[in-house]
């Protein structure tokens, strides 16, 4: 079987795509991995073929709303080049989606942790955080794409199934989602597909306090984590690594106990750390929950209410309070959620049965299927 992996080239994105391709290649199937100049060394790092993009911008998430017929274009040359048998592409990919249709070819959608659009079953109100207002704008940039590339429209019974491939593939357990719900057949929670790469050695830390994870995400409008950083980490129990992934320029105080970078890795990071404070993006929640790591969460926009509202439901989290809050209240909830032996239980718990779905195995028996 040849598969082409044409995932969004962001870390977040990119890694659990790298991760079901190592495991299909284990299992003797040729995959080639679209990707630019950035993505290239990652997918050659976890033994896969990289195949150029052109347009280095097509595959980005930044531009995802924006860019889907140039990214329509650069999977359907992929396509043309590699003639695969099945797609495999991330959430939010709707030229990969499209192309896979013009092509007549199966596609396997690698969604987040937790499911972002209306559940087929009816589940209170309060837990459907914009998930009508999700789908319809994702709908809409779809529908754009399609028309740019010419197909005919669709008349399918529910709005979600052309944004859900052959199969759609939640990073999460059925244990982040609402008691009832009902996803749609054709989503299938597989774990979290985990794959970074190495880093070179481990990194020097000071060992004077113990450390704090922290995974800043896009702000959306919100409020800025900076200033409760700041406040929660000068004069703490803990000490901070902060990563700031795709977020701006670190506003770090020059007395808190903050050490800021840009990582392609955190599972070292993680791994040392006491808790993960996070603004509730899946890598980072993934990251702490495969290590039995409690959360402490302040959700902004897009899957951050969702995935940060399921850990809390969950037991495995709680939330940063909000901005205004004190600062001893704030070097509370730190030295809280680090010594809370519930919230660790619960997250040890959830560990165990991340790593008992065995979740590359299960992403790639569903390519697998797929393309048959």
């Amino acid at each position: 079987m040849k598969v082409l992996l044409c995932p969004l080239n962001d870390p977040g994105y990119l890694y659990p795509a790298l991760a079901v391709g190592a495991e299909l290649r284990r299992r003797a199937h040729t995959v080639h991995v679209l990707a630019g100049p950035r993505a290239a060394p990652a997918a050659t790092a976890a033994g896969l073929e990289a195949v150029a993009v052109v347009d280095t911008t097509a595959l980005s998430v930044s531009h995802w709303t924006a860019r889907g017929p140039e990214q329509y274009t650069e999977v359907a040359r992929a396509v043309r080049r590699t003639r695969p048998d099945v797609l495999v592409t991330s959430v939010l990919c709707h030229g990969a989606l499209v192309a896979a249709e013009a092509a007549g070819l199966p596609v396997v959608v690698l969604g987040l942790t937790a499911h972002l659009w209306p559940y087929r079953s009816g589940i209170g109100a309060a837990d459907a955080r914009d998930r009508t207002w999700r789908l319809t704008e994702t709908l809409k940039h779809y529908g754009a794409v399609r028309e740019a590339a010419g197909l005919a429209p669709r008349h399918d019974r529910f709005p979600d199934t052309p944004l859900l491939g052959t199969a759609f593939l939640l990073r999460g357990h059925p244990v982040l989602e609402p008691p009832g719900a009902e996803l749609p057949p054709a989503v299938e929670h597989v774990g979290p597909c985990w794959w970074e790469p190495q880093p070179p050695a481990a990194e020097p830390l000071p060992d004077s306090k113990p450390l704090a994870y922290v995974h800043l995400g896009r702000t959306f409008g919100g409020a800025s984590l900076w200033p409760r950083l700041n406040a929660a980490f000068t004069s703490g129990t803990h000490r901070a690594v902060v990563e700031l992934g795709r977020s701006g320029d670190p506003e770090a105080a020059a007395d808190a106990d903050l050490i800021v970078g840009r990582r392609p890795w955190m599972g070292p990071l993680v791994d040392r750390a006491d808790l993960v404070l996070t603004n509730a993006t899946s890598a980072p929640v993934l990251a702490a929950l495969l290590r039995g790591k409690p959360l402490l969460v302040a959700p902004n926009g897009s899957e951050q209410q969702v995935l940060a509202a399921g850990c809390l439901r969950a037991g495995v989290a709680r939330g940063l309070p909000g901005p205004g809050a004190s600062a001893a209240d704030l070097r509370a909830a730190v030295e809280e959620t680090a010594r809370d032996p519930e919230l660790r239980a619960r997250a040890q718990e959830i560990a165990g049965l991340l790593a008992d779905g065995k979740s590359e195995t299960r992403a790639a028996d569903a390519v697998e299927s797929a393309s048959h």
